[in-house]
């Protein structure tokens, strides 16, 4: 049997890493030193690039998870119905406190003095909007609230002052808008995700549990294996959390558009909630925007930021994932370190809240009860044992993630004969995924995960390892639970 050599990379940690591809790491090179830093899913957001440019970028990724010898996710981010700022003249606008400003069609030849005129993406918006409802723009940066709503225009008065700039978005709290969650341009990017086999597709400013069945819909009709991540960002997402979780495949606490469309006091309590639910449903959660922020011009986060991401992990979360900070920041590779800095250490004091260790789940990502009660009590074995490593084999992916949500705060060797269950398995919590293990033999596996640990420093000389496997007896079910010590 072949040795199994020893990744180059960084020992991972148990908090998966998201890292959004821009203009800063878009190259083979630079994908490869983030891979290495820690690196465990590649967000490509479809806002922000053609089709022809992100089959570029998943091709650099690739690559660069052959060249490093292990697997990496990739997340498609689709853009959703984002509403944004037309041009404006001279490219920005300054809007004072009791400003007048108009939402018209188009602009008119001969503007009402002291009154600025915009455009928007939405053509609707006039007809939606009523007397007394309140605009965002800029990210929260300019409120404005609505006085007169005629057929040509919508003028409101400015109540936050500020600066805004063509093309930045509009965000319209409390407004029942009529435009679909998944428009022609997110499906057509939806359907070149599929053929390009990409492993995670993001829905943006999902409303209803509908939207995802919608989503999913799409992609089982082309024969796509790719999970539905949704994204809650709007404040009809938080009136339905429970169906659009039960839904969903996992979800992204999108915090940029959240915090603006409902009250900014109530982000940080929606989040937890949100993490909460999502750890007794059995699904993956992705906390998302501004996490370690000031890093896009800083080698160093803000004291705030670190507590920010250790809070998260602390709360159960999966995932946490870079923007800006990868995407168009000065220092992309030490943004993740200090994100996999951060998250060793707070695991170090909690595991992930390993107090859900054992606990059973609402609902279980298996489906199958025999493969729960044998996950569980695999977790709290390894745990009591104080193993080093748990090994599963996995065809789906199900009973990895079972075994994620469990929290037992030892790291999990997640193998499989799909290479896409492999890709999926980099977002679950505490997961390693290792490919070209052989199944099938126990015995040999096991050969193949201690070789591979002692390689990598993981494991040493009387260290026990846990592993979850199938006798056979049990048709679709991991119903056999072994302890293997080395000498």
């Amino acid at each position: 049997m072949k040795t199994p050599q020893a990744s180059k990379s960084v020992r991972p940690v148990q908090t998966k890493i998201v890292a959004t591809v821009g203009p800063a790491c878009s190259g083979e090179e630079r994908m490869a030193e983030l891979l290495a830093a820690g690196v465990d899913v590649f967000r490509l957001n479809m806002a922000h690039a053609s089709q022809k440019e992100q089959e570029t970028n998943l091709r650099n990724i690739r690559h660069a998870s052959q060249q490093a010898g292990r697997p990496v996710a990739v997340l498609a981010d689709l853009a959703g119905p984002k509403i944004r700022l037309g041009e404006l003249p001279g490219g920005q606008l300054q809007c004072n406190l009791g400003d007048r400003l108009r939402f018209v069609r188009t602009a008119a030849a001969m503007p009402v003095a002291g009154v600025a005129e915009v455009t928007c993406t939405y053509e609707p918006l006039i007809e939606e909007l009523a007397k007394g409802d309140r605009i965002m723009l800029a990210d929260g940066v300019v409120s404005l609230v609505v006085e007169t709503v005629a057929p040509d225009y919508a003028e409101c008065q400015v109540v936050q002052p500020g600066l805004i700039r063509s093309r930045q978005g509009v965000n319209l709290p409390g407004v029942k808008l009529s435009v679909p969650t998944l428009g022609p341009v997110d499906r057509d990017n939806a359907l070149w995700a599929a053929r390009n086999g990409i492993d995670f597709i993001g829905l943006s400013f999902v409303r209803a549990a509908e939207d995802v069945r919608q989503l999913k819909a799409l992609l089982q009709g082309v024969g796509s294996e790719a999970q539905v991540i949704a994204k809650i960002e709007k404040p009809e997402a938080l009136d339905c959390l429970e169906e659009i979780v039960a839904a969903t495949d996992g979800v992204m606490v999108a915090r940029g558009d959240l915090g603006v469309e409902i009250d900014i006091a109530r982000v940080a309590v929606a989040q937890k909630e949100i993490i909460a639910l999502c750890s007794r449903r059995g699904k993956p959660v992705i906390i998302a925007t501004q996490m370690l922020d000031s890093m896009q011009h800083s080698r160093i986060p803000t004291r705030a930021e670190v507590a920010d991401v250790s809070n998260a992990i602390l709360d159960g979360a999966d995932a946490c994932m870079l923007s800006g900070e990868t995407a168009i920041g000065e220092y992309p590779r030490e943004a993740v370190e200090m994100m996999r800095r951060i998250a060793c250490v707070t695991e170090s004091l909690d595991c992930g809240n390993q107090a859900r260790c054992g606990v059973p789940l609402e609902k279980s990502p298996s489906g199958n009860p025999i493969t729960d009660a044998t996950v569980a009590a695999a977790a709290q074995l390894a745990k009591r044992l104080e193993a080093k490593l748990l090994v599963v084999a996995s065809a789906s992916g199900a009973t990895a993630l079972s075994l994620a949500k469990n929290r037992c705060g030892v790291p999990a060797v997640g193998v499989s004969d799909s290479a896409a269950t492999l890709r999926r398995m980099c977002l679950y919590w505490g997961i390693l995924p290792r490919a070209d293990a052989p199944l099938g033999d126990p015995v040999a596996l096991v050969r193949h995960v201690v070789a591979w640990g002692l390689s990598a420093g993981l494991l040493q000389s009387g260290d026990r390892i846990v592993v979850i496997a199938g006798t056979g007896l049990a048709v679709s079910a991991h119903n056999m639970v072994a302890v293997h010590q080395l000498a």
